[in-house]
């Protein structure tokens, strides 16, 4: 925006002063170059026959009567050489030309010796007779002023139009902000829709977009977390149930099914819970990770947590829902391998933990259905649980503005890298 103010603003300022230079301030010169020429000729003319006191002094006269010039004779004298002005200036060319044209004498010209004055020396056979007149004469002090008048014109334009492109640009960045914050899963509290009609047209769509998606989000967890609540009331009565049945082989088996409903209406409600709001803190990572494994998991002898060498900064998490996915990850590399291997990486803004095991993996083609939620049998084999740890995980990374890679592990097992923003 500030570039489609200033290029043309700019574009204009320099053609006009392109266009002065050419053709104004040349002409201006030309004219006045000329007319003083002119008048030093016509001085000149006065002593040209005779060079006599009384002719000298009549012409001084004459010069300064009409021209307000001051002239001089130098009996026996030599004009000195051109000043570097006459050759080094616009002006001095111009008016070294015009003098050549009127003046049929050697003459030479002083541009540099007074900073208001100019003399012309023209040389005689007898002497040199010197004419000085005004350096406003032919130096015009306009075309700087013009110059100034343009440039300054153009600063103060300039640092107006950034004012205000300020304030016009203040309210979408207000509105970047947010947008980024709820992209990390982080609340935007005090935005609100503000600056030129456009702007607020965005603000008032985007609030809009975000209050519906809320609701769509709120709406499918009360309806898994309600219905998996519900089912463990029947659930409840078939253990009551089982109770009183005296054949030990059929209580066993059907003791078994239930358990595993129950694991699984667990899962459900775990997944269920990721979406669910939660206040965002700061937190430290490693202490978290450290939280889950020692309280969550308890003295598993086959996790290895290996912390970074250098502290990791401070950032916004859910921490019951952050703990959740680490666990789940934790478990499922437990499950599913026999060892798991924890470390943390902090890298050009982001924060990565990497939970490596040694188990069988899962196969490239299969990585993408892992993360969704049910996905179960992906090596072929029976799978436990309801398939849900990885689609959890990925869950609590997405609301928190990251992202859940797969991969293989140093180990020969799964590498799940959780990689969140700081």
């Amino acid at each position: 925006m500030l570039a489609i103010i200033l290029v043309p603003l700019i574009l204009v300022q320099v053609i006009t002063v392109l266009v002065f230079y050419g053709r104004h301030w040349d002409n201006i010169t030309r004219y006045m170059a000329s007319n003083l020429s002119a008048d030093i000729a016509t001085v000149v003319d006065q002593i040209d026959l005779e060079r006599s006191s009384d002719n000298l002094i009549a012409a001084d006269n004459f010069a300064k009567k009409y021209f307000y010039f001051q002239t001089n004779w130098d009996q026996d004298g030599i004009i000195p050489p051109n000043s570097r002005q006459v050759e080094g200036t616009y002006t001095g060319r111009q008016l070294n030309e015009s003098l050549k044209a009127t003046l049929s004498q050697p003459f030479r010209m002083d541009l540099d010796s007074h900073p208001d004055l100019i003399t012309i020396y023209v040389q005689y056979p007898d002497g040199v007779f010197s004419v000085t007149a005004g350096r406003k004469r032919v130096f015009s002090s306009t075309s700087w002023l013009f110059i100034l008048w343009t440039i300054s014109t153009t600063v103060v334009m300039a640092l107006i139009a950034v004012l205000f492109l300020r304030g016009q640009i203040r309210p979408i960045r207000r509105l970047t902000k947010a947008a980024r914050q709820i992209g990390l899963g982080r609340p935007a509290l005090n935005y609100r829709a503000e600056g030129a009609r456009e702007v607020r047209q965005a603000g008032q769509a985007f609030q809009a977009m975000y209050n519906r998606i809320q609701r769509q989000i709120s709406e499918r967890t009360e309806m898994l977390a309600g219905v998996s609540h519900d089912l463990r009331t029947p659930l409840t009565r078939m253990k009551l149930s089982l109770a009183m049945i005296s054949d030990d082989t059929a209580r066993s088996e059907l003791e078994k099914d239930i358990a595993e409903m129950e694991e699984m209406i667990t899962g459900y409600l775990n997944y269920a819970s990721g979406t669910i709001s939660e206040n965002v803190e700061n937190a430290d990572v490693v202490e978290l990770i450290k939280t889950s494994i020692n309280r969550d998991l308890g003295d598993h002898k086959n996790i290895y947590f290996t912390e970074p060498d250098t502290p990791l900064p401070v950032i916004p998490l859910r921490h019951m829902a952050f703990r959740r996915g680490i666990s789940n990850l934790i478990n499922n590399a437990i499950t599913h391998a026999g060892k798991c291997f924890i470390s943390v990486e902090h890298q050009e803004g982001i924060i990565t933990v990497v939970i490596d095991d040694d188990g069988p993996g899962i196969p490239k083609d299969m990585r993408r259905a892992a993360v969704k939620p049910f996905s179960r049998n992906l090596n072929g084999k029976t799978s436990i649980g309801a398939g849900l740890g990885l689609s959890i995980a990925q869950e609590i990374a997405t609301n928190h503005g990251g992202e859940l890679l797969l991969g293989d592990a140093p180990q020969g097992g799964l590498r799940v890298r959780l990689q969140l923003p700081i």
